[in-house]
């Protein structure tokens, strides 16, 4: 899993302007393998629906995995039939290295790409970009399993789609409800500094792609659609199953282990100006106090359940201390990850020494309670010790916050400001003027009178756009896909 990417927090959100005519706002990619047949009624499908009901300069991409058959020279054709429509060659398969190939090097404030079959209904394109041009989203996926989604498919496919996305709330904690829908948008911005942290080159790049930016707190808007299976798909239904359970492993013990900077691709509460001018308010307090009070409940019980299973052998005293040591220890774990966000292993032995301190002081609180009620009568209940146990815990749970929070985990940024780290991004093309009469685009960035080879560990270069790679070292010989 790599974590390498951009330093820096991602900007505010904003309303793409209003601008030059002929700079694309959406860059549509249409990722195919040996699609001879399938790619010419889907581009002009595509390009009329655009054309027809887009209000804004586009550009569709047609990138090639390596097809083995005359998929280069029909994309060839239709690129120099359509000045809007573009073609990239890779000579590696996978459809996670397309995709992250063409959307590292296009220059629209706005990526999506859809399956050559164009199963998904389109008349949903527009919705699923909408909220990224208004700046209300980052990432936008279409759903088939949304309640208000018609999709028509088979048994089996239908009940693999369901498993998958189970399997993904309940290991992964996801969400959004479609992993794998071949229809997706992203704002460029957001992808220039996600991308990096994406290892997958084939399937699982969708799902990874929204487990991290989901992780980071970024906002995914679900559209849903319409959605047809295509019978002559050619996906191997077992080959990319294997694939993707070994993608949620792999992504779920990097989440684990806290080895993915997520909190570089923070974004601010708003873009409203006085969001930025408000000045002494601790950051993420309430997040911080609803994940603490989760982690307090959830600790006690686990006391509570230790505390009568050690009172079967020892005194209260002795169960008291034995229950709240070991629940203590577990607590400040899961609130250093969950509740205060610090990930990796520096500094963990530092945090359990402290939390060992706040612990002593708990301890002092409930064996003080302790004390008290055997003093003030002999031989109480149990249901009376765990009773009062209960309410000094409540009270050492409250000390405990403050001290976490002001001594353990204290947010360094409010110590001072910190130094400011600018995040690469190329200047964000403006968004043209809808008006009654469609200007012609601006020269398409790729050259469309033939394919384009671009193998994985080589640069090409056309005349206005870099193309390049965004993880050269992203290779896959294996992937049959």
């Amino acid at each position: 899993m790599r974590t390498d990417s951009s330093p820096g927090t991602l900007p505010a959100r904003e309303h793409l302007p209003a601008g030059d005519a002929g700079t694309p706002v959406l860059d549509v990619v249409i990722p195919v393998y040996n699609e001879e047949k399938d790619l010419p009624p889907c581009v002009r499908r595509l390009h009329e629906h655009l054309a027809r009901t887009f209000p804004y300069a586009f550009r569709i991409t047609i990138a090639d995995n390596a097809s083995t058959d005359t998929t280069p020279l029909v994309a060839a054709r239709l690129a120099a039939e359509m000045p809007e429509v573009g073609t990239v060659r890779l000579e590696q398969k996978g459809r996670g290295r397309a995709l992250r190939t063409v959307w590292s090097a296009s220059d629209a404030p706005v990526l999506a790409y859809m399956d050559v079959d164009l199963s998904t209904d389109l008349n949903a394109l527009l919705p699923l970009v909408a909220p990224l041009i208004s700046g209300h989203s980052d990432l936008a996926i279409g759903s088939r399993l949304a309640r208000a989604s018609r999709v028509v498919r088979g048994p089996k496919r239908e009940f693999i789609s369901r498993a998958y996305n189970l399997i993904l709330r309940g290991s992964l904690q996801a969400r959004f409800s479609d992993a794998q829908c071949g229809f997706k948008a992203i704002r460029r911005d957001v992808a220039q500094v996600l991308l990096p942290l994406v290892e997958d080159t084939g399937w699982f790049f969708d799902t990874e792609l929204l487990v991290l930016a989901e992780r980071a707190g970024l906002r995914i808007h679900e559209v849903p659609v319409d959605w047809v299976d295509d019978p002559d798909s050619t996906v191997h239904i077992v080959r990319t199953a294997t694939e993707d359970l070994k993608g949620v492993w792999r992504v779920g013990k990097a989440l684990a282990t806290g080895s993915l900077p997520l909190d570089r691709l923070t974004r601010p509460f708003g873009d409203d100006p006085r969001d930025r001018e408000l000045t002494g308010v601790p950051h993420g307090l309430a997040r911080q106090l609803v994940g603490f009070c989760v982690v307090g409940g959830l600790s006690t019980l686990f006391y509570l359940v230790l505390y009568s299973a050690f009172r079967q052998a020892a005194g209260p005293q002795t169960a008291n201390a034995l229950a709240l040591l070991v629940s203590a220890v577990a607590n400040t774990a899961a609130n250093r990850r969950l509740t205060f966000g610090v990930r990796g292993r520096g500094g963990a032995v530092r945090h359990q020494a402290q939390g060992l301190v706040v612990f002593g002081i708990g301890l002092a609180l409930t064996s003080g309670s302790l004390a008290a009620l055997n003093a003030a009568g002999d031989s109480p209940a149990h249901s009376t010790e765990l009773a009062v146990l209960i309410a000094a815990n409540l009270a050492a749970t409250v000390l405990r916050f403050l001290l976490f929070r002001a001594w353990v985990f204290p947010d360094r940024t409010d110590t001072g400001p910190a130094p400011t780290v600018p995040v690469p991004m190329a200047p964000a093309p403006t968004v043209p003027v809808p008006t009654a009469a469609r200007p012609a685009p601006a020269p398409y960035a790729w050259p469309h009178q033939a394919p384009t080879h671009l193998h994985a560990t080589e640069t090409t270069t056309s005349a206005t756009t870099p193309l390049r790679p965004a993880c050269p070292h992203s290779t896959d010989p294996g992937d049959t896909r």
